[in-house]
């Protein structure tokens, strides 16, 4: 144990150090006042948030963030639950490529992704010709800077996380469970429902935390594919930093943070009643 100890102790003491520092500070930050002149006045206010919960503006912006997160993190369930079971059922000699090509998206930053998907979704983009050439539509599509272009882009961008989790807990159920569930005579999705679900509830879990913690604070796909106008929380936070509201700033990034791990924990905790009945 005094090894253990001793070789995690220095990173532990690291990550929690350059972790809870800034959020304290951040933390006392958001009780200060503005002050044009001097950025901020340090005082104990609770102004910030009385003007967050006040302004239907920023509260619209903390629904809109909830709604896009919680729709790709089912989306992201969804459709990488299949590809999960088959890249851990697989007795393929291609297994490793397949895996690869899930991996494959990780290497390109989120930026890049999404200015693939701007040269797609663009009124002059390859969908919007296609359709038009194919004579479907006589005039673009307004796909650009709408709430389905950043859903379609945070889920590109989240999807290789929620198929790795998942391929790694179901590759630890024996398989021998499923077959007795089929030789019992339960049908597939019987045996999904009875069988396979409550035993990946652990990926499940964890898929749709790391999913919707993601979702919940995207900066680059809802900037770049949300445009101007739709707002989220995280390029909300980067926009009051940038006029130097820090108070403001501060609050709002503990509202995201309180938001985030309040409802994660909450699902948790809903989630495991639900399945130990």
């Amino acid at each position: 144990m005094l090894s253990a100890a001793a070789l995690v102790g220095p990173a532990t003491v690291f990550v929690t150090v350059g972790l809870l520092a800034p959020l304290a500070i951040l933390l006392r930050y958001s009780f200060n006042t503005l002050d044009p002149r001097r950025i901020m006045v340090e005082t104990f206010s609770l102004d910030n948030y009385v003007k967050f919960f006040a302004d239907s503006y920023y509260t619209g912006v903390l629904w809109t963030t909830l709604r896009v997160a919680a729709l790709c993190t089912v989306t992201c369930l969804v459709m990488g639950f299949p590809l999960a079971y088959v890249l851990a059922r697989t007795q393929s000699r291609f297994k490793n490529v397949l895996i690869m090509l899930v991996v494959l998206p990780l290497f390109v930053g989120n930026a890049v992704r999404a200015a693939g998907w701007m040269t797609l979704f663009g009124s002059r983009g390859f969908l919007n010709v296609t359709l038009m050439q194919l004579g479907i539509i006589t005039e673009p599509l307004e796909i650009m800077y709408t709430e389905g272009a950043v859903v379609a882009g945070i889920i590109a961008v989240n999807l290789p996380y929620m198929v790795l989790t998942l391929q790694s807990v179901i590759e630890g159920i024996n398989r021998n469970v499923e077959e007795a569930a089929f030789s019992l005579g339960a049908g597939p999705m019987t045996m999904f429902r009875r069988v396979l679900l409550p035993l990946s509830l652990p990926g499940i879990l964890a898929g749709t935390i790391l999913i919707f913690i993601l979702g919940m604070n995207a900066y680059a796909t809802p900037v770049l594919l949300g445009g101007p106008k739709f707002k989220m929380m995280g390029p909300l936070v980067y926009g009051q930093f940038q006029l130097n509201n820090w108070p403001f700033g501060a609050s709002v990034a503990f509202i995201l943070m309180t938001a985030t791990l309040g409802l994660t924990a909450t699902a948790n905790v809903l989630v495991q009643r639900r399945f130990r009945r």
